[in-house]
C-alpha cells in the first residue's frame, strides 16, 4: 500500500515538473510578440523607459490592426485603458530584452495579453464565399477598408467581395 502511494506521489511530482518546464513560444502569445517586435524596430535614439512609453502610445494611436489595438488597451497604451502595465514592457525593452521574453513576463501580470490571437488567413484559391457567414464577409470588407452600401442579403456581400477581390488579393506564383 505504501509503495503505491509513494509511486503516485512521484508520478504527480514528475507531472508538475513537466508542465512547468514547457518553454514559452511565439504561438503562445502571437499578437504580443509580433507587435512588440514590430514596435521595437521603430525605436530610435536612447532607450529610456519613459520615452519608450510615449513612443508606444503614438504607435498605438497610429495602428489600424484591431488585435494590436486590443493589446495596446491591455498594456495601457491608449487613453481609455483600464489598467496600465506599460512600464513592464518599456523597462525590458530599454534593456534590449527580446519580445518573446517581454511577453512571457507580461502574461504573468495579465493573462489577457496572450489571449489575443490573429485571425486565420483566408486561402483565396480554395475559399467558397457562399459558405462564409455574413459576419465574415463584412469583416473581409472592413479589413480592406471598404463598405457595402445597399447590401441587404448575403448575395450582395458576396458580389461586393468578388468585385473588390482583384484589387486586394494578389495572386502568388
Amino acid at each position: 500500500m505504501d509503495t503505491h502511494i509513494l509511486l503516485i506521489c512521484v508520478l504527480f511530482i514528475v507531472q508538475i515538473f513537466q508542465v512547468q518546464s514547457r518553454t514559452f513560444t511565439e504561438e503562445d502569445c502571437p499578437v504580443c510578440v509580433v507587435t512588440i517586435d514590430k514596435f521595437s524596430k521603430t525605436l530610435e535614439g536612447k532607450l529610456v523607459p519613459k520615452d519608450i512609453e510615449d513612443q508606444f502610445r503614438k504607435y498605438c494611436k497610429s495602428t489600424k490592426n484591431d488585435k494590436e489595438k486590443r493589446l495596446c488597451y491591455y498594456l495601457g497604451g491608449v487613453e481609455d485603458s483600464a489598467t496600465g502595465i506599460l512600464s513592464e514592457m518599456s523597462k525590458p525593452l530599454s534593456w534590449s530584452m527580446p519580445a518573446l521574453k517581454i511577453c512571457e513576463r507580461l502574461k504573468k501580470m495579465d493573462a489577457q495579453v496572450c489571449d489575443i490571437k490573429f485571425d486565420k488567413e483566408i486561402d483565396w484559391k480554395t475559399v467558397n464565399l457562399k459558405k462564409l457567414k455574413v459576419k465574415d464577409l463584412k469583416k473581409i470588407l472592413d479589413n480592406w477598408g471598404e463598405i457595402c452600401d445597399g447590401c441587404l442579403e448575403k448575395t450582395d456581400y458576396i458580389k461586393r467581395v468578388e468585385e473588390l477581390k482583384p484589387t486586394f488579393v494578389k495572386d502568388e506564383l
